[in-house]
This record gives structure tokens, sequence and C-alpha cells, in this order.
């Protein structure tokens, strides 16, 4: 496997990166997450130092993957109820069915 090497600006700093040619556009839309939501904070002007600045972006962003992480297993929770209900549905007209044919 070849590893390509990416260069990104993340607030105005320049970085190289190495990532396989596959990844090469899931890292350039990861930079630009992370460069919008750090350009957020320091333009908010609560914030001071590249530092504070990246630890609150990586808190913000692990906060919505843990949150949306929820909603997909509330969704497949209830996806798997509804699965369940119609499943119980189709025995108990299997069932009648039968019944009737006796």
């Amino acid at each position: 496997m070849s590893i390509a090497q990416v260069h990104v600006k993340i607030l105005e700093k320049e970085f190289q990166l190495g990532c396989s040619p596959e990844e090469r556009g899931d890292l350039l839309d990861s930079v630009e997450l992370l460069n919008s939501k750090m350009r957020e904070i320091r333009d908010s002007g609560k914030v001071t130092g590249i530092d504070k600045i990246a630890i609150l972006a990586a808190l913000n962003l692990a906060n919505e993957l843990i949150q949306s992480r929820g909603k997909g297993q509330a969704l497949e929770s209830d996806a798997m109820k509804q699965v369940q209900q119609i499943r119980e549905q189709v025995e108990t007209a299997l069932q009648s069915n039968q019944q009737l044919k006796l």
C-alpha cells in the first residue's frame, strides 16, 4: 500500500500528512471540518491559544459523534421493535389462516 503526502492548512498553519490514496478525500474532508470548528471557536473570541482551541474543537466533534451514535442506536432499537411487531402480526395471521384450513 502506497502512502501519499498531503499538504493541508489548519488555522493558517501548514501540515504534511500521510495517507493512502483511497483515504485522501476523507482526510481532506476531516481537515476541513476540523478547520471550520477551530475557526468558529477562535472567531468567538472566548478562547485564545491554539492548544485550547484545538482541544475544544476536538471535544465538540467527539460530543457530536457520541450524540449521533446515540441517535443511531435509538433508531436501530425502534426499527427492531417495528420488525418484531410485524413478525408477530404475520405469525398471528398465518396461525389464523392455518386454523381456518383445519
